[in-house]
């Protein structure tokens, strides 16, 4: 018995050692965010240049999302913009989905995707949850939230 405490000890004790000698560990936030990330000079804000490297796909959206027009985002403005611009992003995917399922049934089969979504063809099996050989919005909204960043979001 008193082996087997020894052995314990002797295993945990540089474990927790390591642990509080680690501050880096302790002081790093949990799933920083991209938002976070994107600030290079950690003031809060984003300027043009952290912006245009963080986002490159919204540089050209950066005017409008910096409604005070002080030549910085921060991250109520991002978080405003990406609200107002929701249910754009949300018409956008009803448009492409109404244009794959080109039967007009409600779901995209194999051979639609294959022929007017292939990047959505090549994720197919993946994405039928249900395994019916076809992909409802539903399937599509639930594989997309599966692979949204654990992270924090912006």
């Amino acid at each position: 018995m008193f082996k087997r405490s020894l052995i314990a000890t002797l295993i945990l004790v540089p474990a927790f050692a390591f642990a509080a000698d680690n501050p880096a560990d302790a002081k790093a936030p949990r799933g920083p965010g991209h938002f976070k990330k994107a600030d290079t000079n950690g003031d809060g804000k984003l300027s043009r240049a952290e912006f245009e490297k963080a986002m490159p796909r919204l540089s050209d959206k950066f005017t409008a999302i910096d409604t005070d027009k002080d030549g910085q985002v921060t991250r109520a403005e991002l978080q405003a913009w990406k609200k107002s611009h929701k249910g754009e992003k949300q018409a956008r995917a009803a448009e492409r989905f109404r244009h794959a399922d080109t039967d007009g049934d409600g779901a995209i089969s194999r051979a639609e995707a294959d022929k007017n979504a292939p990047r959505l063809a090549k994720k197919f099996d993946l994405i039928d949850s249900n395994k019916d050989g076809k992909l409802t919005q539903d399937e599509l909204r639930a594989y997309r939230e599966s692979k949204r960043s654990p992270r924090g979001k912006v």
